[in-house]
């Protein structure tokens, strides 16, 4: 039995898998980390729990806490050379975000074709993995939300927009929104141009802003919810 955490910046998704799926899932505000304590009440004891962290220290000081009269055995993933089947070419590997590593191993897990691996959250990433699971490197942007939110932050006449999404816009509300997911949309597509002809290349797509992106990816792409706790699921059998 395992149990997947994957605190990010915004929100923490949870669950447990038996090994062969999910029996049990939820998710909160990171600024509610604590509230977490009552959903580890009804967790089995013997599980074993897998941390993916990218919310910073106080975050996993929180979860150590509340983990440790629980569970005997809890690990923190930390990207590494290599795990489950990927290889990692980051010019210093442990510097790899550990939401971004637990991806790829989620990725090579579902598809053994060339993918584009988008993770659309308050940041948003954008990762190669070849056919041969080698990770070639990758982008990190503002997400959508803090897109909108920095325009709105730093300027004077920008207003924090509420507009849609439109290839010609014609009013303020939906330029921010269109120009805020052109530039979402760009960034993956330009990148899947790399693997573009390769044999089953694909987008899989997953993290909570990424619903507007699947509106009006012009690549072949799949939506893939869980990603990030398969890939932990993944790891934490291998070990």
């Amino acid at each position: 039995m395992n149990i997947a955490i994957d605190a990010g910046n915004s929100r923490i998704k949870w669950g447990v898998h038996d090994g062969t799926g999910w029996l049990d899932s939820g998710v909160l505000a990171t600024a509610d980390v604590a509230w977490l304590s009552e959903a580890a009440d009804e967790w089995p004891a013997d599980a074993r729990v897998m941390v993916c962290n990218v919310a910073g220290s106080e975050v996993a000081a929180t979860l150590s806490a509340l983990l440790a009269g629980r569970h005997a055995r809890v690990s923190f993933l930390h990207a590494s050379a290599e795990a489950c089947g990927v290889r990692n070419t980051y010019e210093f590997p442990g510097q790899l975000g550990a939401d971004r590593w637990a991806a790829l191993i989620g990725a090579r897990a579902l598809l053994e074709h060339a993918c584009l691996v988008v993770c659309a959250g308050t940041a948003t990433t954008v990762d190669l993995l070849d056919a041969d699971g080698v990770f070639r490197g990758g982008l990190i942007l503002p997400g959508f939300d803090l897109m909108r939110a920095a325009l709105a932050d730093n300027t004077a006449q920008l207003p924090l927009a509420d507009g849609v999404f439109r290839s010609e816009p014609r009013n303020t509300m939906d330029a921010i929104v269109s120009g805020c997911l052109q530039a979402q949309l760009g960034a993956v597509e330009r990148m899947f141009a790399a693997i573009a002809t390769a044999p089953g290349a694909r987008c899989l797509l997953t993290g909570g802003a990424a619903a507007p992106l699947a509106a009006h990816l012009k690549i072949p792409f799949q939506l893939a919810d869980n990603l990030i706790l398969n890939g932990l699921v993944r790891y934490a059998e291998s070990r």
